[in-house]
């Protein structure tokens, strides 16, 4: 389908005045290129806001050097600024574990890894508000909601406060933001007249809004300080007793995976952070909404000719649900999309699909029916009252909950309406699958059918070549620590892959996913993970260090020395050389590296695994 430049969220002046705008109600910042397409964040809010009615601009990738232009160009909005710094964290997405640049941007034209600067974030804000110091900047997205209240930076290698003080914003917007943004934007524009910020922060502490966090004098604080709100310990006792920074991850991983959470509080100098309880999961009908809108599906027409690596990834993809409640140590997806699943409606996925059907290069194959976890899709507890009262921040660990209904049944019907559609060949899962929910005996044997149905299915039409899952280690205790389940599962599943491979006579791959130096794990655990691979008969590739990301258990664990919620010590590899010295068991396999790690499995005096790894 052809689009004209008007389908698209302006990007210009000129944009704005062939649509018949003489002024704007909103400018969104994005650290991204502007893809039209609801896998992109900034595309989902300017479309969100664009349904109420409000003249909704995007400056994509603005330049932050020089004269400012890129800030300029389009003046000033009537009711806020919005800062939303790109899909995925920008220190992860500009640096590896090693703290190298990157070679690629994932969401720039041609992969260029130059057009977004470090924390675009706080970049953005402070050039807007040296430029606009009267107009409301609000910060959302990964960046910004995994860093709301005091985390550890690990590229700074310090403890920094909420990156709301830091930037001088007026208020930040965590989590999925639809719904807090449709709310600040109807308050606001009840007042019917340009907002500056002394109205916006007048208007946002007579209507507190949920899932949102403001920087408040003590007596601002609405309600004052109830005895229901908890009260996180103070950034500058964080930053003397790391203890103190453990024991606030717990309440604010708690708080974020609860159906109905409670206010949290955390002084800063002589200010009190105020982040308000986010909202309950959206409803299917909500869900259905945002991803209706009329997005082209498209990078914007400037980009003609040019390639942005994750659009090629997700542009023949559809998103099933939102939410996981796996509770991975080291993932970053429950605090920003919390545990409890929301799933879309079988005919707005259909839609969607029949949609992409019609983009002239389509060849009939769609990449990834997925999620955050592929086959989490239309799961949720049997009893909602129970979900209602839990704070577990997984429902799958350390083992699956009894509560949890993990029928596979409506996520078949998808693939099976999917892959009757004209025009659709073959439908892949590109998207990460939980093999113990496949393999959990539910106690109900039809249930415990339908998921051995979904397992053969899974196998026999919907690999490409290769399946990829994440054991992430083989060691039981460093898995627990991961919050994922003993390897004897993985066993297990590989198994049964090899076997329903052989009955169907394809030649298909299954491809581990495994980390080194996560928290509690040694050196040890790794030379003993390379032989248990090497007894698998896997070279590995799809292998990672751990990296600290702000807001996960694993890195609170990894920088304070403590598990957060046991309080107890936990070894971590900090040090580049105890790092390598994990890494490098992966490639047990090159000769180039066989001398160092019998030299290493020496000084370990294990020369069991010198011989099971390199014979005699």
């Amino acid at each position: 389908m052809d689009y004209r430049l008007t389908d698209f969220l302006p990007t210009t002046k000129k944009e704005c005045e062939l649509l018949g705008w003489d002024a704007l109600d909103v400018i969104l910042f994005s650290g991204d290129a502007y893809v039209d397409h609801p896998s992109f964040g900034a595309a989902v809010i300017g479309r969100v806001l664009q349904a109420q009615g409000l003249r909704v601009a995007i400056v994509p990738q603005p330049d932050w050097h020089g004269d400012f232009r890129d800030f300029k160009k389009l003046g000033r909005p009537r009711l806020f600024f919005g800062i939303s710094p790109g899909c995925m964290d920008s220190m992860v997405n500009k640096y590896t574990a090693n703290k190298r640049l990157r070679s690629e941007d994932a969401y720039s034209p041609d992969g260029n890894p130059h057009l977004r600067p470090d924390y675009p974030t706080i970049v953005y804000t402070q050039i807007l508000k040296q430029i606009y110091p009267d107009v409301p900047v609000l910060l959302g997205g990964i960046e910004a909601s995994l860093r709301r209240l005091t985390h550890y930076d690990y590229w700074q290698d310090k403890l920094l406060p909420s990156i709301l003080y830091t930037s001088g914003a007026d208020m930040l917007v965590y989590g999925m933001g639809e719904k807090p943004n449709t709310s600040i934007a109807q308050v606001l524009q009840a007042e019917d007249c340009e907002i500056d910020t002394h109205m916006f922060r007048n208007l946002m502490m007579r209507h507190p809004q949920k899932q949102t966090v403001m920087l408040m004098e003590k007596r601002e604080i609405p309600g004052g300080i109830r005895t229901d709100d908890i009260l996180l310990h103070s950034h500058e006792e964080c930053l003397k007793n790391k203890k103190a920074q453990a024991e606030n991850f717990r309440h604010i991983e708690e708080e974020s995976n609860k159906y109905m959470a409670q206010r949290i509080l955390q002084q800063i100098a002589d200010r009190w952070l105020v982040v308000n309880p986010p909202y309950q999961p959206m409803s299917q009908t909500e869900l259905d909404a945002a991803f209706d809108l009329p997005y082209t599906r498209q990078p914007h027409p400037k980009y003609k000719g040019r390639r942005i690596p994750a659009y090629e990834m997700i542009k023949f993809s559809v998103n099933l649900h939102r939410g996981c409640f796996g509770g991975c140590a080291f993932c970053t997806i429950s605090a920003h999309q919390g545990k409890f699943i929301t799933s879309r409606s079988k005919e707005s996925i259909l839609r969607e699909v029949k949609a992409i059907t019609q983009m002239p290069d389509f060849k009939g194959y769609i990449s990834d029916l997925g999620g955050p976890s592929a086959n989490m899709y239309a799961m949720h507890g049997k009893d909602l009252d129970l979900c209602h009262r839990c704070k577990r921040p997984s429902c799958i660990h350390p083992k699956v909950c009894q509560n949890l209904n993990t029928d596979h049944s409506p996520l078949l019907d998808i693939y099976h309406a999917v892959d009757r559609l004209p025009g659709i060949k073959k439908s892949f899962i590109g998207s990460g699958v939980r093999y113990d929910l496949l393999l959990h005996d539910t106690g109900d044997e039809r249930i415990n059918r339908i998921n051995r149905q979904y397992t053969r299915e899974l196998i026999t039409k919907h690999v490409s070549g290769r399946l990829k899952v994440a054991p992430e280690h083989t060691s039981d205790r460093v898995l627990w620590l991961m919050r994922k389940p003993s390897f004897q599962l993985f066993y297990d599943f590989k198994r049964i892959f090899q076997q329903v491979c052989q009955e169907a006579h394809l030649h298909q791959q299954l491809i581990p996913y495994f980390i080194s130096s996560h928290p509690g794990c040694t050196t040890e655990d790794m030379a003993e993970l390379a032989v248990i691979t090497k007894q698998l008969d896997f070279h590995l590739e799809q292998i990672q260090d751990f990296t600290p990301t702000p807001m996960t258990v694993a890195t609170e664990t990894w920088y304070t020395g403590y598990h957060p919620y046991t309080l107890q010590p936990v070894f971590s590899a900090k040090k580049p050389q105890e790092k390598l010295a994990q890494r490098q068991f992966f490639f047990w396999y090159k000769k180039e590296e066989r001398q160092r790690l019998i030299q290493q499995l020496t000084r370990m005096g294990r020369p069991d695994l010198i011989k099971k790894l390199f014979g005699n």
